[in-house]
């Protein structure tokens, strides 16, 4: 299960680009940001690709850093992603849906 981002969901995910990948250390993202577009900190970024088999992939960040590095923590794998990939702001904190299982 991926997180997700609250109220519309995918919807989120039309928005316009934030900033480029600028360096990937393990599940750190370095993010290249437009000042004018910063994102809160704990806000969810989504970086949309396609593997090699041509299967598209999201891999959801969340904001950790906004001064010099502007740091991202991937909540998934990073395998795929490579530099110079867009990343979009949801504008929203990460949230995980909830159902009657969890709930009791």
């Amino acid at each position: 299960m991926n997180p997700t981002t609250s109220g519309s969901g995918v919807t989120t995910l039309d928005k316009s680009t934030l900033g480029r990948i600028a360096q990937i250390i393990g599940s750190i993202l370095d993010v290249a940001l437009q000042p004018s577009k910063m994102p809160n900190i704990y806000n969810a970024l989504v970086v949309k690709g396609r593997h090699t088999a041509g299967q598209p992939f999201n891999v959801t960040c969340e904001v950790q850093q906004l001064l010099g590095n502007n740091e991202a923590v991937a909540m998934c794998a990073t395998d795929g992603l490579t530099i110079g990939m867009n990343v979009i702001d949801t504008g929203a904190p990460l949230s995980v849906p909830v159902g009657g299982a969890t709930l009791g």
